[in-house]
């Protein structure tokens, strides 16, 4: 399909292989905003409690104006506050999680629209989700803006993470 096919709206037919998804940080698709000395501490303190190993998210695939991602966060993984310059659509493949007082599992999901501030805890078996957005890139802008809050985060990732190295996906285990 030509180029400018592209950009009047028309996209070309693609598969995509889940095994050949990048990792979503290997790639230019998410970067970090409203960075603030004491978010980009925190950033640095959740990162080492364990982020790597706390979570896998993949871009599955991406084109201008569609992009689909795949993330499974371990049991009990601490999702700060954040938001995103672009809606998104939530589906949970497997597992569970609790969104405000909901508890969501496989089969149900939820929209955020662009820039509201969300966090969900995994469940006891982690959580595996599509994310469908209407953009190839967008941002994340964590919301934690005291010590004190990245003190829970951290605190969180650190009781949680001791379960991560025997976990497998909530969908393996069917």
């Amino acid at each position: 399909m030509a180029e400018a096919d592209l950009k009047q709206g028309a996209a070309p037919f693609r598969i995509y292989r889940g095994i050949d998804a990048p990792d979503l940080n290997e790639t230019d698709k998410m970067t970090l905003a409203g960075l603030t000395p004491i978010v980009e501490a925190g950033i640095g303190r959740w990162v080492e409690a364990g982020v790597g190993e706390g979570n896998i998210t993949k871009v599955l695939f991406s084109l201008p104006h569609m992009s689909l991602t795949y993330a499974w966060f371990k049991s009990g993984f601490a999702l700060p506050l954040h938001s995103h310059d672009a809606d998104c659509l939530y589906y949970i493949i497997a597992g569970s999680l609790k969104l405000g007082t909901e508890e969501l599992g496989a089969g149900d999901g939820f929209f955020v629209g662009s820039d509201v501030p969300y966090t969900y805890k995994p469940g006891p078996d982690g959580v595996e989700v599509l994310e469908f957005r209407t953009v190839e890139s967008f941002d994340m802008k964590f919301q934690g803006r005291t010590e004190a809050y990245w003190d829970k985060v951290v605190a969180g990732m650190e009781a949680a993470r001791p379960n991560w190295g025997s976990e497998t996906p909530p969908s393996a285990r069917g």
